[in-house]
């Protein structure tokens, strides 16, 4: 893949790959939420869309929301970063279900943050662990990094990463349902030498 290739070359087929990984990963990650949690939480298809940056906010339902963002970086065989993004309300959800309790208005207690890390920390290390084994690659996750504030602010982030790559981003909406719908967002950031290395593991190249 030349370095200055871009997701505007992405086939139907590179697409579809993408998309199986997307799902898989998601798949993971929701298996990994259920036994943390201890109870049944299932997953709709997840919806995997390939954006322009700048309409990732309205997709998402509107960059003035709040949100929790889980960041990390990835370094190994793939470099890059990962983005965990969940509704404000479902990351209130997720922690009192853990807890025990039922959930507490207002803001994020310090308590509720470190158990919203621990639940950012397990979702995303399932999501990158799939990807790796799908492809034989080493992904070696930082520790988390996380933020409650408002989308635009929390998408600021990858912003600067994609400012140096291109304007297109991969968003993988998934809808984690045991009573309630809890809508979360990942946002995958390899470098474009990493997308190539992860088609090439499976069988595709440019």
């Amino acid at each position: 893949m030349s370095e200055n290739i871009s997701f505007e070359k992405v086939t139907t087929e590179y697409y579809d790959v993408l998309k199986e990984l997307g799902n898989i990963g998601a798949g993971n990650a929701t298996t990994a939420l259920a036994q943390m949690l201890q109870c049944k939480v299932d997953m709709k298809v997840p919806q995997v869309r390939l954006l322009d940056f700048k309409d990732v906010g309205e997709a998402m339902g509107g960059e003035e929301q709040m949100v929790v963002g889980i960041y990390l970086a990835v370094e190994g065989d793939i470099t890059g970063s990962i983005m965990f993004i969940l509704e404000h309300d479902a990351g209130k959800t997720l922690v009192s279900k853990l807890m025990g309790m039922p959930p507490a208005e207002g803001a994020f207690s310090e308590i509720e943050i470190s158990a919203m890390k621990e639940i950012g920390n397990i979702i995303t290390g399932a999501y990158l662990n799939s990807l790796a084994q799908m492809t034989n690659l080493k992904m070696l996750p930082s520790v988390p990094d996380l933020n409650i504030d408002m989308l635009n602010a929390i998408l600021s982030v990858p912003a600067i990463e994609f400012g140096i790559v291109g304007d297109k981003i991969l968003l993988i909406q998934t809808a984690f349902t045991d009573d309630v719908d809890l809508n979360g967002y990942f946002i995958l950031m390899p470098d474009l030498q990493s997308y190539s290395k992860m088609l090439g593991a499976l069988g595709l190249s440019i």
